[in-house]
């Protein structure tokens, strides 16, 4: 896995020699001797991860991390601080500052290249997510440019293994600092089943459990779909490099080495929970995208883009299967006069209210789509044609029984609406000619007078008006077949 990392360094030696190690493992390399000079870099050459010396003269790296962090366009890049301080609250500091990890000198090579393939890994992903939410927000969309070090990191469901209870308890004693529930587990089974069971933001896995294989757990946590993202702190031993490297190679995001510092683990979680939280929010955003694409934004119904997808797949099932499908169009009937006489936001109360009737008077199956102006279309799979005309004559005397009420006024205004029935044929069927066939007995009821529902009949039209008025009632709540 190519990618380009940044090495920030005041002494020429020190990057002289990572340079020299990244190049042989194929990492495009990028140098800078100052954070000045790095902050820069970042602007004209954004890197992948930052690998950051904390004593630098003038800006150091606390400094320097803690600027990459506030910036919204580097807020996502992983930074490494890499130094020869070994001292916990240091550790701390800059886990604190946005770090993804703080390692101390000397570093071990294997260790280091495990953790930068882990971090850019995981920057893919969210270099995904992000272009996904720059897409929404052209869209209209919300689009966030907070600072990822300043989401909420507080009140998170956590999920801890560790089969020993003093330990297991420090931990919950640690995180309810931050009112965090914490569930335990103290066998692999447990912890797996749980996950699946309730949403966490975070999981805690001791290395070490006895007679267990912990990476196993973790390798089909990753393999879930409903836990291949959530967030893995592993617990280790100082001694356990090879398993550690096995770890993020699985997909573990962090660890904690063995005895667990309090704030360590407090700084860790923060940071592993914010990340966690801010990539759904970026999924989030993106899902609400795909939704404004696909729906329409007056009325909330699904718009013509997606009816004509699902209707294409609705005719493929049917041909597969040989369950019925059917399809109502209907217009409402002289709909320009509503928007002349009472003017356009009347217009549109009326569009909203009429589908939310008619969504009402639905199954949750049969599916409604805004089609164009004050035109709309229903699918209604495993339907035969004469229940679809029962539905139809039910639904034109809904509309037509009951006014729309004037925004702010007691006045009601009277509404019809003209509707068009037809049935998808067995074989060679599509959507523009099914949807072709409805239109042509929808403008036919249009012509007959308006106010009524008309079935395509194998090239003859037949209006409606023979349903037994008993498969036409029950109104007020959906239909049921």
């Amino acid at each position: 896995m190519s990618a380009r990392i940044l090495v920030v360094d005041d002494l020429l030696p020190n990057v002289k020699l990572l340079e020299a190690k990244l190049t042989s493992e194929y990492f495009e390399v990028l140098t800078a001797s100052d954070g000045p000079a790095a902050l820069e870099l970042i602007e004209r050459q954004p890197p992948d991860i930052v690998l950051l010396d904390v004593m630098m003269p003038g800006m150091d790296g606390f400094e320097v991390c803690q600027k990459i962090k506030e910036r919204p366009e580097s807020m996502h890049v992983p930074v490494v601080m890499i130094t020869a301080l070994s001292d916990v609250a240091d550790r701390v500091r800059g886990i604190e500052c946005g770090a993804d990890d703080f390692l101390t000198k000397p570093v071990n090579d294997v260790v280091l290249f495990a953790r930068v393939r882990s971090l850019v890994r995981l920057k893919m992903v969210m270099d995904e997510w992000r272009l996904r939410e720059q897409t929404a927000g052209q869209l209209g969309a919300f689009n966030n440019d907070r600072p990822l070090i300043e989401m909420n990191a507080t009140k998170a469901n956590v999920l801890v293994l560790d089969d020993n209870d003093v330990d297991a308890m420090n931990i919950v004693d640690t995180l309810a600092v931050d009112d965090d529930i914490v569930l335990t587990a103290q066998n692999v089974t447990e912890t797996y089943e749980r996950a699946q069971q309730r949403n966490f933001d975070l999981l805690i896995i001791n290395l070490n459990i006895r007679g267990q294989d912990a990476l196993r757990l973790c390798s089909q946590l990753r393999s879930s779909d409903k836990t291949r993202q959530v967030p893995i702190i592993l617990l280790v031993e100082d001694d356990q490099d090879d398993q550690l490297v096995k770890g993020f190679d699985l997909g573990v995001n962090d660890y904690l080495i063995k005895p667990v510092d309090r704030n360590e683990l407090l700084a860790r979680a923060r940071t592993q929970i914010r990340r966690w939280r801010y990539h759904g929010q970026l999924r989030r955003t993106y899902e609400r995208s795909i939704e404004m694409a696909l729906t329409d934004s007056l009325t909330g119904l699904y718009n013509r883009r997606y009816l004509m997808a699902h209707l294409d797949g609705q005719i493929t099932r049917m041909e597969d299967g040989g369950k019925p499908l059917s399809l109502i169009i209907f217009d409402i009937d002289l709909f320009k006069k509503v928007n002349d006489s009472h003017g356009h936001a009347v217009g549109d109360s009326v569009l909203r209210e009429l589908a939310g009737r008619v969504a009402g008077n639905l199954r949750v199956f049969d599916m409604v789509a805004r089609f164009g102006g004050e035109e709309f279309v229903i699918v209604m799979p495993d339907t035969d044609v004469a229940i679809a005309c029962a539905v139809a004559e039910r639904l034109r005397l809904d509309i037509e029984g009951h006014g729309f009420q004037l925004p702010g006024a007691a006045e009601m205004i009277p509404i019809t609406i003209s509707i068009g029935v037809a049935m998808a044929v067995a074989v060679g069927d599509n959507s523009t000619a099914l949807l072709q066939r409805a239109d042509e007995a929808m403008y036919y009821a249009k012509n007959a007078g308006r106010n009524c529902a008309v079935q395509w009949d194998e090239g003859k039209f037949r209006t409606i008006n023979d349903v037994p008025r008993e498969a036409a009632a029950g109104v007020n709540g959906p239909f049921e077949q």
